[in-house]
């Protein structure tokens, strides 16, 4: 009997190390997440993800599949597509800066930014282990073949106060992850489909002009240099402007007016400026807030070249925020139609809702 009984107790000593053994911590996946990104920081780094996103922030949800690309230093390159509509817009940074660019229309926005140093995208691998990282609240998970880490959201809006990531036990690469606003509703998820890291690129992978013919088209976007003002550079002065494809021809767009507006506010009025190349509409709003939107559409420049500011993820594209005597939201929809948002009092929380409910417009 004493034999036995020992011989039970080495058995079950021996289950418990073992079941010990497979089983990870929180701090030990912290540890575990910190040399992956070391690694990503290495001359070798990279990755690539597919993946679908959904934003809850509208009226209704609005989907996109992803694709995001990362190679070391400095490269990124994520391409979004309208599910609804089809149509594909490119977020590119290589060394000449940083473009949003729409390929089918030929048209592109080039900003002054160090985007995504200063910036989280719920897309980024960076951004996700950052907020863990950062997190010293963070609650820690498993479930099935992931583990879950919820932490504080640190994305540029108020509104967006949680976040939930699933990682694979595997390799930590990302599965799911879910934004959630102060009352825990989801306002944003991703689901990655496919994750791979030390991913192998071409070497014009993050080029401007491979990009922007990458709808199909072997006509090329030219783009349009700026100095250190943010102001354009004539095409005489631009290297190779001369050798550039005419974009698409766009016509009228009508008038897009947001479903949303800020509680107190009202439409003062809407004036469409007649004879204008760009087709330009002035929407002005005031009460608790005064602030207008323009729009416009350009039928023959294949660029905007803006000004330094803070790039910031709307989502569905990428916009330029500015600070000065007055705050400015600027971004392009997937129709080539240039939105301005222009307030002294309107919070970029706001302006981002705006943003929202206009993508989700067409003209009239």
């Amino acid at each position: 009997m004493r034999r036995m009984s020992w011989v039970l107790a080495m058995i079950l000593c021996v289950t418990v190390v073992f079941a010990g053994c497979g089983k990870k911590d929180a701090a030990s996946v912290v540890k575990g997440l910190t040399d992956v990104a070391d690694t990503l920081q290495s001359k070798e780094g990279s990755y690539k993800g597919t993946g679908k996103m959904t934003l809850y922030t509208g009226e209704k949800p609005q989907e996109y599949d992803i694709e995001v690309w990362y190679q070391n230093p400095s490269y990124y390159r994520i391409s979004l597509t309208n599910a609804q509509k089809d149509v594909t817009q490119i977020v590119l940074r290589n060394d000449d800066g940083v473009f949003v660019l729409t390929p089918s229309l030929k048209k592109s926005f080039r900003f002054k930014s160090d985007w995504p140093e200063n910036q989280g995208q719920v897309y980024l691998y960076q951004s996700l282990v950052q907020g863990i990282l950062s997190d010293k609240t963070r609650q820690f998970a498993e479930d099935k073949d992931a583990y879950v880490f919820d932490v504080a959201a640190n994305y540029h809006s108020s509104s967006l106060v949680r976040q939930k990531i699933w990682l694979s036990k595997d390799n930590y690469a990302p599965k799911q992850v879910q934004v959630s606003d102060a009352e825990a509703h989801v306002m944003v998820e991703v689901k990655f489909s496919d994750f791979k890291f030390d991913a192998k690129f071409e070497k014009d992978s993050f080029d401007m002009n491979r990009n922007m013919a990458s709808a199909g088209d072997p006509t090329l976007g030219m783009v349009t240099e700026v100095d250190e003002n943010g102001n354009p550079i004539s095409a005489d002065d631009s290297q190779g402007a001369e050798n550039a494809a005419a974009p698409t021809v766009l016509g009228d767009f009508g008038t897009i007016e947001p479903v949303y507006m800020p509680e107190g506010v009202e439409q003062k009025d809407v004036h469409k400026i007649e004879d204008s190349a760009n087709h330009t509409v002035l929407l002005r709003y005031d009460g608790t807030y005064q602030y207008t939107i323009m729009e416009s559409r350009s039928p023959d420049l294949a660029v905007s070249s803006l000004a330094s500011g803070d790039v910031v993820d709307l989502g569905f594209t990428a916009g330029l925020y500015t600070e000065d005597e007055q705050k400015t939201l600027t971004w392009m929809n997937d129709e080539g139609i240039e939105f301005r948002i222009t307030s002294s009092n309107l919070p970029f929380d706001e302006m981002k809702k705006i943003a929202v409910s206009l993508q989700e417009q067409t003209g009239k």
